[in-house]
Protein backbone atom coordinates (compact mmCIF):
# COMPACT_ATOMS: atom_id res chain seq x y z
CA UNK A 1 0.00 0.00 0.00
CA UNK A 2 3.17 2.45 0.83
CA UNK A 3 4.85 1.78 -2.29
CA UNK A 4 0.63 2.56 -4.27
CA UNK A 5 0.85 5.94 -2.27
CA UNK A 6 4.78 6.88 -3.20
CA UNK A 7 4.09 6.20 -7.08
CA UNK A 8 0.92 8.59 -6.96
CA UNK A 9 2.97 11.50 -4.79
CA UNK A 10 5.56 11.03 -7.66
CA UNK A 11 5.89 15.02 -9.39
CA UNK A 12 7.33 15.19 -12.67
CA UNK A 13 9.09 18.07 -12.08
CA UNK A 14 10.36 18.49 -16.07
CA UNK A 15 6.57 18.49 -16.71
CA UNK A 16 5.67 21.37 -14.31
CA UNK A 17 8.67 23.31 -16.00
CA UNK A 18 7.38 22.99 -19.64
CA UNK A 19 3.86 24.12 -18.61
CA UNK A 20 4.78 26.94 -16.02
CA UNK A 21 3.07 30.13 -16.67
CA UNK A 22 6.13 32.10 -16.44
CA UNK A 23 9.88 31.96 -14.73
CA UNK A 24 8.55 32.56 -11.29
CA UNK A 25 6.83 29.75 -11.01
CA UNK A 26 10.10 27.59 -12.28
CA UNK A 27 11.95 29.06 -9.56
CA UNK A 28 9.47 27.89 -6.63
CA UNK A 29 9.49 24.71 -8.07
CA UNK A 30 13.02 24.39 -7.98
CA UNK A 31 12.92 25.23 -4.35
CA UNK A 32 10.12 23.54 -3.47
CA UNK A 33 11.89 20.21 -4.40
CA UNK A 34 15.26 21.38 -2.95
CA UNK A 35 13.81 22.71 0.50
CA UNK A 36 13.36 19.02 1.79
CA UNK A 37 16.37 18.48 1.35
CA UNK A 38 17.75 21.53 3.32
CA UNK A 39 15.71 21.27 6.04
CA UNK A 40 17.10 17.71 6.83
CA UNK A 41 20.69 18.77 6.55
CA UNK A 42 20.37 21.62 9.00
CA UNK A 43 18.55 19.05 11.41
CA UNK A 44 21.21 16.55 11.16
CA UNK A 45 23.61 19.44 11.27
CA UNK A 46 21.85 20.73 14.76
CA UNK A 47 21.77 17.27 16.42
CA UNK A 48 25.32 16.95 15.41
CA UNK A 49 26.49 19.57 17.38
CA UNK A 50 24.33 18.83 20.06
CA UNK A 51 26.13 15.81 20.54
CA UNK A 52 29.14 17.19 19.78
CA UNK A 53 28.83 19.41 22.76
CA UNK A 54 27.50 17.49 25.03
CA UNK A 55 30.53 14.77 24.77
CA UNK A 56 32.87 17.26 25.62
CA UNK A 57 30.67 18.38 28.45
CA UNK A 58 31.44 15.05 30.19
Amino acid sequence: MTLFLAYLQQVNIGEKVQNAPDKGYEIGVFIGSMLPFVVLVLIAYMIYKFNKKRINKD
